[in-house]
Protein backbone atom coordinates (compact mmCIF):
# COMPACT_ATOMS: atom_id res chain seq x y z
CA UNK A 1 0.00 0.00 0.00
CA UNK A 2 1.30 3.46 -0.91
CA UNK A 3 1.15 5.76 2.11
CA UNK A 4 2.09 9.08 3.69
CA UNK A 5 1.73 10.90 7.01
CA UNK A 6 -0.18 14.14 6.97
CA UNK A 7 -2.49 16.68 8.52
CA UNK A 8 -6.06 16.85 7.26
CA UNK A 9 -8.17 20.01 6.99
CA UNK A 10 -11.77 20.66 7.94
CA UNK A 11 -14.40 20.93 5.19
CA UNK A 12 -14.65 24.72 5.46
CA UNK A 13 -10.95 25.21 4.79
CA UNK A 14 -10.99 22.69 1.94
CA UNK A 15 -13.88 24.62 0.38
CA UNK A 16 -11.98 27.93 0.60
CA UNK A 17 -8.87 26.36 -0.96
CA UNK A 18 -11.04 24.89 -3.71
CA UNK A 19 -12.62 28.29 -4.44
CA UNK A 20 -9.16 29.84 -4.80
CA UNK A 21 -8.05 26.93 -6.98
CA UNK A 22 -11.01 27.51 -9.31
CA UNK A 23 -10.11 31.19 -9.64
CA UNK A 24 -6.50 30.25 -10.48
CA UNK A 25 -7.57 27.65 -13.05
CA UNK A 26 -9.06 30.40 -15.21
CA UNK A 27 -5.50 31.53 -15.98
CA UNK A 28 -4.24 28.03 -16.86
CA UNK A 29 -3.73 26.59 -20.31
CA UNK A 30 -3.14 23.14 -18.83
CA UNK A 31 -2.48 21.47 -15.51
CA UNK A 32 -3.38 18.71 -13.08
CA UNK A 33 -5.48 19.97 -10.19
CA UNK A 34 -5.86 18.46 -6.74
CA UNK A 35 -9.29 17.11 -5.91
CA UNK A 36 -10.99 19.01 -3.05
CA UNK A 37 -10.95 16.00 -0.70
CA UNK A 38 -7.20 15.58 -1.23
CA UNK A 39 -6.10 18.96 0.16
CA UNK A 40 -3.80 18.19 3.09
CA UNK A 41 -0.37 18.93 4.54
CA UNK A 42 2.17 16.13 4.06
CA UNK A 43 4.57 15.46 6.91
CA UNK A 44 6.34 12.46 5.39
CA UNK A 45 5.89 10.41 2.24
CA UNK A 46 6.41 6.74 3.06
CA UNK A 47 5.99 5.03 -0.30
CA UNK A 48 4.96 1.38 -0.41
CA UNK A 49 4.43 -0.11 3.06
CA UNK A 50 3.21 -3.45 4.40
CA UNK A 51 1.22 -4.48 7.48
CA UNK A 52 4.33 -5.07 9.58
CA UNK A 53 5.58 -1.56 8.79
CA UNK A 54 2.17 -0.10 9.65
CA UNK A 55 2.46 -1.63 13.12
CA UNK A 56 5.97 -0.21 13.54
CA UNK A 57 4.89 3.22 12.29
CA UNK A 58 1.92 3.09 14.66
CA UNK A 59 4.16 2.39 17.64
CA UNK A 60 6.62 5.17 16.74
CA UNK A 61 3.91 7.78 16.16
CA UNK A 62 2.05 7.00 19.37
CA UNK A 63 5.28 7.73 21.27
CA UNK A 64 5.72 11.05 19.50
CA UNK A 65 2.08 12.15 19.78
CA UNK A 66 1.77 11.38 23.49
CA UNK A 67 4.20 14.27 24.11
CA UNK A 68 3.18 16.53 21.22
CA UNK A 69 1.34 19.73 22.07
CA UNK A 70 -1.30 21.03 19.65
CA UNK A 71 -0.33 24.09 17.62
CA UNK A 72 -1.81 26.25 14.89
CA UNK A 73 -0.86 27.28 11.39
CA UNK A 74 -2.26 29.78 8.89
CA UNK A 75 -2.40 29.62 5.13
CA UNK A 76 -0.23 32.33 3.65
CA UNK A 77 1.15 33.20 0.22
CA UNK A 78 1.02 31.19 -3.01
CA UNK A 79 4.21 29.85 -4.49
CA UNK A 80 5.60 27.50 -7.10
CA UNK A 81 8.24 24.85 -7.57
CA UNK A 82 9.42 25.29 -11.15
CA UNK A 83 9.92 22.49 -13.63
CA UNK A 84 11.72 22.62 -16.96
CA UNK A 85 8.71 23.47 -19.10
CA UNK A 86 5.91 24.06 -16.61
CA UNK A 87 5.19 24.82 -13.00
CA UNK A 88 5.89 21.49 -11.32
CA UNK A 89 3.88 22.35 -8.17
CA UNK A 90 1.57 25.26 -7.34
CA UNK A 91 1.25 25.53 -3.58
CA UNK A 92 -0.03 27.53 -0.63
CA UNK A 93 2.51 28.35 2.04
CA UNK A 94 2.09 28.40 5.79
CA UNK A 95 2.69 30.82 8.62
CA UNK A 96 2.01 30.67 12.35
CA UNK A 97 3.74 28.05 14.46
CA UNK A 98 5.72 26.64 11.52
CA UNK A 99 8.73 25.95 13.76
CA UNK A 100 6.60 23.50 15.78
CA UNK A 101 5.62 21.80 12.52
CA UNK A 102 9.29 21.61 11.51
CA UNK A 103 10.17 20.03 14.88
CA UNK A 104 7.34 17.50 14.52
CA UNK A 105 8.60 16.59 11.05
CA UNK A 106 12.13 16.11 12.43
CA UNK A 107 10.85 13.87 15.26
CA UNK A 108 8.93 11.74 12.77
CA UNK A 109 11.88 11.53 10.39
CA UNK A 110 14.19 10.47 13.23
CA UNK A 111 11.73 7.93 14.70
CA UNK A 112 11.02 6.22 11.38
CA UNK A 113 14.64 5.95 10.20
CA UNK A 114 15.42 2.84 12.32
CA UNK A 115 12.48 0.98 10.77
CA UNK A 116 13.64 1.55 7.21
CA UNK A 117 12.34 4.96 6.14
CA UNK A 118 15.11 7.14 4.77
CA UNK A 119 15.56 10.52 6.38
CA UNK A 120 14.83 13.44 4.11
CA UNK A 121 17.91 14.75 2.33
CA UNK A 122 16.21 18.02 1.38
CA UNK A 123 14.97 20.65 3.78
CA UNK A 124 11.30 20.11 4.66
CA UNK A 125 9.26 22.84 2.97
CA UNK A 126 5.70 22.57 4.31
CA UNK A 127 3.05 23.51 1.75
CA UNK A 128 -0.40 22.61 0.48
CA UNK A 129 -0.32 21.45 -3.15
CA UNK A 130 -3.22 22.74 -5.22
CA UNK A 131 -1.98 21.87 -8.70
CA UNK A 132 0.84 20.28 -10.70
CA UNK A 133 2.36 20.47 -14.19
CA UNK A 134 0.71 23.82 -14.88
CA UNK A 135 1.21 26.21 -17.76
CA UNK A 136 -0.38 29.63 -17.33
CA UNK A 137 -1.38 32.03 -20.10
CA UNK A 138 0.32 34.87 -18.20
CA UNK A 139 3.15 35.36 -15.73
CA UNK A 140 2.64 33.64 -12.36
CA UNK A 141 3.60 36.83 -10.49
CA UNK A 142 0.61 38.59 -12.07
CA UNK A 143 -1.69 35.83 -10.80
CA UNK A 144 -0.10 35.91 -7.35
CA UNK A 145 -0.51 39.68 -7.08
CA UNK A 146 -4.18 39.43 -8.08
CA UNK A 147 -5.15 36.37 -6.02
CA UNK A 148 -2.38 35.62 -3.55
CA UNK A 149 -3.78 37.37 -0.49
CA UNK A 150 -7.43 36.40 -0.87
CA UNK A 151 -7.22 33.24 1.21
CA UNK A 152 -6.76 32.98 4.93
CA UNK A 153 -7.49 30.06 7.13
CA UNK A 154 -6.43 28.85 10.54
CA UNK A 155 -5.38 25.23 10.80
CA UNK A 156 -5.66 23.76 14.30
CA UNK A 157 -3.08 20.97 14.36
CA UNK A 158 -3.98 18.51 17.11
CA UNK A 159 -3.53 15.18 15.30
CA UNK A 160 -1.98 13.57 12.30
CA UNK A 161 -3.01 10.69 10.07
CA UNK A 162 -1.54 7.78 8.20
CA UNK A 163 -3.10 8.03 4.73
CA UNK A 164 -3.36 5.37 2.06
CA UNK A 165 -2.98 6.73 -1.47
CA UNK A 166 -4.52 4.81 -4.36
CA UNK A 167 -5.77 5.32 -7.89
CA UNK A 168 -9.54 4.69 -8.20
CA UNK A 169 -11.34 5.30 -11.51
CA UNK A 170 -8.44 7.45 -12.78
CA UNK A 171 -8.61 9.62 -9.66
CA UNK A 172 -6.14 9.76 -6.76
CA UNK A 173 -7.95 8.91 -3.50
CA UNK A 174 -6.50 9.43 -0.01
CA UNK A 175 -8.01 7.32 2.78
CA UNK A 176 -7.25 7.72 6.48
CA UNK A 177 -5.85 4.48 7.90
CA UNK A 178 -4.82 5.60 11.41
CA UNK A 179 -5.29 8.70 13.55
CA UNK A 180 -2.76 9.97 16.10
CA UNK A 181 -4.09 12.60 18.52
CA UNK A 182 -1.67 14.90 20.30
CA UNK A 183 -1.96 14.53 24.05
CA UNK A 184 0.92 16.68 25.33
CA UNK A 185 0.09 19.33 27.88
Amino acid sequence: MRAFLGIDFDRGLKNRIFELQQRIRKYAIKGRWKYIDNFHLTLKFLGEIDLNQILQIDEALKEICIEQMPFSLELSDMGIFKGKESIRVLWLGLSGEVQKLQLLHEKIDKALAPIGFMRESRKYTPHVTIGQDIIFECDFEQIRSELGKVLSGRIAVDRLYLFKSEQVNNKRVYTKISEYKFSGR
